[in-house]
């Protein structure tokens, strides 16, 4: 797996990924992260509760997260990690008829086991240290939403820690891609994808295969990313790759 696990492990790479996928707002209470960000995916603003507290204290802090997002005409979604989380937090927003949603794997895999297993015929990767146009075309092409996407280049801005930008290339095409960002001694991976005439032909691999590098020269031991607990063949990639769950996780949305 690469990692012990543990709530303050699972708390503190939850922590890293809020940062690489920074909000444009961000308020702390309390060891509560309350964040808001317009036009982002709807995970960039989700509530991170990490902060302890009894049963009133904690329907006091949901009834002010929920003021929060009321404030900004948004509504209140929560990330949900037992142990990580308060003791009752679920089951208080259950009762308040948040539902349960989105269940998602937290995996690691240590970085040279990446790249052990990386395919032997690995594609061409290029590594930029911000964002281009022909990355984000394919980013944008797999996972993008419509609309302006202003909203996502400037939440990569936002970003101040060391990051690396991955382009799988086919001849001169870009065709995969990933994001990579360190942060005290882990790597976090994000946006992963692949174009549909790219699959099957080892080009996420050699995305991670050149994280996994890009780590070693970084001082990471250790890579971490988040994916859908239902996304098969993600998992399958990811567990080929040497990455193994170190926690579950859902999330409480709209009642």
């Amino acid at each position: 797996m690469g990692a012990e696990s543990g709530p303050e492990t699972v708390r503190g790479l939850q922590e890293r990924a809020a940062r690489a996928l920074p909000a444009s707002t961000v308020e702390h209470s309390d060891g509560w992260w309350l964040r808001h960000a317009p036009g982002c995916a709807w995970w960039v603003e989700t509530v991170l509760p990490h902060g302890d507290g009894g049963r009133a204290a904690l329907a006091c802090r949901v009834t002010g997260a929920e003021k929060f997002y009321a404030d900004r005409g948004a509504t209140a979604r929560f990330q949900i990690t037992p142990g990580a989380c308060p003791p009752g937090l679920d089951a208080l927003l259950a009762e308040r008829g948040y539902r349960a949603e989105s269940p998602m794997s937290l995996q690691t895999a240590s970085a040279v086991r990446v790249l052990c297993d990386a395919p032997a015929n690995s594609l061409r990767v290029r590594l930029d240290d911000q964002p281009t146009s022909g990355w984000f075309d394919v980013w944008s092409a797999v996972h993008g939403r419509g609309g302006t996407s202003a909203p996502e280049w400037d939440m990569l801005r936002r970003v101040n820690a060391p990051s690396a930008y991955a382009s799988a290339m086919i001849g001169g095409a870009v065709v995969a891609v990933g994001r990579a960002v360190v942060d005290t001694g882990w790597v976090g991976l994000f946006g992963m994808a692949t174009a549909p005439r790219a699959r099957g032909r080892g080009a996420a691999r050699s995305v991670l295969a050149a994280f996994a590098e890009w780590a070693g020269g970084h001082h990471a031991d250790t890579m971490y990313l988040q994916v859908e607990q239902d996304n098969v063949p993600a998992q399958r990639l990811y567990r080929r790759a040497g990455f193994g769950e170190l926690a579950g996780y859902h999330y409480r949305g709209v009642r």
